[in-house]
């Protein structure tokens, strides 16, 4: 099992980036997604996640009407799309697997996930 996310970088406040978290080893529409962030300093906190069957969604309220997840099962691959992006959304972004199978809701807890990619660093400059 193996999650690698992608297309961090730099942008200015106000921008835009998409993240993508590509998936293997796992059949990824049996499981639920999740997407977390770690800045400088401060302890992890999850920012959105998707789920296995109806594809429910989650956002936390420091992105909510910002951000966008989704997934494309046929390319095993889940997106977090960014808009309007702040400085204080500057941080290590990593994609995690819910360890429950066909969950109807997703979790944004850091315990309830088996498996984490590598992180990709966005950086918003004022």
């Amino acid at each position: 099992v193996q999650l690698q996310a992608s297309g961090g970088g730099l942008v200015q406040a106000g921008g835009s980036l998409r993240l993508s978290c590509a998936a293997s080893g796992f059949t990824l529409d049996y499981y639920a997604i999740g997407w977390f962030r770690q800045a400088p300093g401060k302890e992890r906190e999850g920012v959105s996640c998707i789920s296995s069957r109806d594809g429910n969604t989650y956002y936390a309220d420091s992105v909510k009407g910002r951000f966008t997840i989704s997934r494309d099962n046929a390319k095993n691959t889940v997106y977090l799309q960014m808009s309007s992006l702040k400085p204080e959304d500057t941080a290590v972004y990593y994609c995690a697997r819910d360890y429950q199978l066909y969950a109807n809701n997703c979790r944004l807890r850091a315990g309830d996930m088996d498996y984490w990619g590598k992180g990709t660093l966005v950086t918003v400059s004022s």
